[in-house]
């Protein structure tokens, strides 16, 4: 039985653990996280990405920190605004870890704290409004979520980068008086259209009917020029008849006075046949009288004619 059989696993042992021991000394760190490096149980260095080796025994590592920007579900909670309406919200937190030490040892369980944070600071944004005002500025409840909350965070050695709220659902009861609000507040938008249309249309229609009455102003301005005109013409015409006949008179023509005698006549009839109340009108006329002025009115237009071609030769 050879003796040393038993030295040689035992020295065979102490290699494979030597081997191993300086194994675990040698760390590769992947990209995207950092390592920290305690010494006895001191933080003593943090590990970059790349390859490492720790002194045996003395060194290890503590925690593994993911250094990329990470997201948390911030829980639903009830939050009771300003005016006493009680809503429930949710939301979303985005990190990134800037100083992998600060982030190990500063604070303990990281992500719970910053969740934890993040709702009371929830309750306190939005407790201090109005729900109204809640529900339409969301945008500057976030802003002011990022500012409280990045600045409380800061001395754990991270970056909060965003804080949105996802949703802010008001009670069943608050929810369908809004939509009856909503709904009045549209009727009465479309009421008030509907008075202003009825109103410009009552102004179109009275503007039209001004222009038509001005329109029908001029024309019967026009139509009163235009037969003032002709009883100017005709007044002159007959002027210039009575002027002739006057003249023929004077010069003892007969067949005048009988022309002149013939039209008032004539105009005599034609009042009488105008006259609403006359149905038969009885002429006590001969017919070779008003066939002679009639003669007399050719022969007197005829003679007119002859002295004005003969004045003008």
């Amino acid at each position: 039985m050879n003796p040393f059989g038993g030295f040689e696993i035992v020295g065979l042992l102490l290699i494979l653990l030597a081997i191993a021991a300086l194994w675990s000394t040698v760390k590769v760190v992947p990209q995207g996280y950092n390592y920290t490096v305690e010494n006895f149980g001191r933080y003593t260095r943090t590990l970059t990405p790349g390859l490492h080796i720790l002194v045996p025994v003395m060194e290890r590592v503590g925690y593994r920190m993911n250094m990329k920007e990470q997201v948390l579900d911030i829980p639903s909670q009830d939050v009771i605004t300003r005016d006493n309406a009680m809503v429930r919200v949710d939301g979303v937190t985005f990190y990134q870890i800037l100083n992998a030490a600060r982030a190990a040892y500063e604070v303990d369980a990281l992500e719970g704290s910053i969740v934890n944070l993040t709702m009371t600071n929830v309750r306190t944004v939005m407790g201090s409004m109005d729900l109204d005002e809640l529900l339409s500025n969301r945008d500057h409840i976030n802003a002011k979520l990022l500012e409280v909350v990045d600045a409380a965070t800061e001395a754990w050695g991270i970056k909060v980068t965003r804080i949105e709220i996802k949703d802010i659902a008001p009670p069943r009861d608050l929810v369908d008086s809004m939509a009856r609000q909503m709904k009045a507040e549209r009727e009465k938008r479309a009421q008030i259209l509907e008075s202003e249309g009825q109103r410009q249309a009552a102004i179109l229609e009275a503007e039209g009917k001004k222009q038509a009455a001005v329109l029908e102003a001029e024309g019967r301005r026009e139509a009163a020029f235009k037969d003032a005109e002709a009883r100017e013409r005709a007044a002159e015409a007959e002027a210039k008849a009575t002027q002739m006949v006057s003249e023929a008179i004077a010069n003892g023509n007969v067949q005048a006075i009988n022309y002149f005698v013939a039209n008032n006549y004539m105009k005599a009839l034609e009042a009488l046949a105008r006259a609403p109340n006359q149905k038969v009108i009885m002429m006590p006329l001969e017919a070779s009288s008003m066939l002679g002025s009639l003669a007399g009115i050719g022969q007197i237009a005829g003679e007119a004619f002859k002295n004005a071609s003969g004045g003008k030769g």
